[in-house]
């Protein structure tokens, strides 16, 4: 390699550092979508190699089966919670973007939860739903609302709001970070201009942070998006689809794992792409269209 010339070992470094990543990305990114695509036309049950073309009839199924588009309405409870994590979590920003005393130490127990293994998250709420034990039950009685008190997870009108709340409380900390570190780069010379034209708090934050956080609203709101029609983890370990709490990605999983029907699991997962790349679309074209 000594022997070649400059320009020749720049280009053959440069191969070798682009070469691993492409090689990477297609073994284990773009081989398994196009294996899932391909799966998705086939009667494929997920076990062995045996499989029958069937065409469209997967996704003539996904279409006609009510039982599978109506979990959607589960996910909405998702995406309505998120909406408010967002909203809080940029007012959370802006208080400990601030001049507060022990401001990193709110953000540090705010930011905690994120860390928090799903299973962990599970086992602590599982303790304050208990509809005997549950710690919000103990702490409802305790302060003379024991009227109030409820089966958190066996009431269907409320089940699925207390696991939302917990996917809400999960990541309110990664959006509160991520909004501090956005209006971080905001200079502050603008704040005071402001100031000195007499403009009150509101008015700063309408006119100057929020125009000047306008990319990262946008990216929170397709985070919130694609969360919220991806939602699986908390609900299927917390209640395993029982009780109305089954979302789209655990049919899915259920779908492919538990009734060994992977070529319809497979159009399932090329459906929900398809209507994530559409919202995120609409999203981006509509209501962030004058940002562009």
């Amino acid at each position: 390699m000594f022997n070649l010339s400059y320009k020749a070992q720049r280009y053959l470094i440069l191969f070798g550092f682009l070469t691993i990543p492409v090689v990477l990305s297609l073994m284990f990114s773009y081989y398994p979508a196009f294996s899932l695509l391909y799966y998705s036309f086939t009667d494929w049950t997920g076990l062995g190699w045996e499989m029958h073309w069937v065409g469209f009839a997967n996704y003539k199924e996904v279409f006609t089966r009510p039982e599978i588009f109506s979990v959607f309405e589960h996910n909405a409870y998702y995406f309505v919670g998120g909406l408010i994590q967002t909203a809080v979590a940029l007012f959370f920003a802006v208080i400990l973007t601030g001049k507060l005393k022990g401001r990193n130490v709110f953000r540090a127990m705010l930011f905690l939860p994120y860390v928090l293994h799903s299973v962990a998250i599970v086992i602590m709420f599982k303790n304050v739903y208990h509809s005997e034990y549950g710690s919000l039950n103990l702490f409802l009685q305790s302060i003379g609302l024991g009227s109030w008190q409820q089966e958190w997870l066996g009431n269907p009108h409320l089940v699925n709001v207390s696991l939302a709340f917990i996917s809400v409380w999960k990541f309110f900390g990664l959006s509160m970070v991520i909004f501090i570190g956005a209006l971080q780069s905001i200079p502050a010379d603008l704040y005071e201009a402001a100031k000195i034209d007499g403009a009150s708090g509101w008015q700063a934050f309408r006119f100057i942070t929020v125009p000047s956080i306008r990319s990262v609203i946008e990216m929170m709101m397709i985070l919130t998006l694609t969360g919220a029609l991806e939602a699986f983890d908390i609900p299927y370990i917390m209640m395993l689809g029982a009780n109305g709490t089954d979302t789209f990605v655990s049919k899915t999983v259920d779908m492919a794992f538990k009734f060994q029907q992977a070529g319809l699991a497979s159009a399932m997962a090329v459906v929900l792409l398809l209507i994530v790349m559409f919202f995120i679309f609409i999203q981006r074209k509509l209501l962030f269209r004058g940002g562009e």
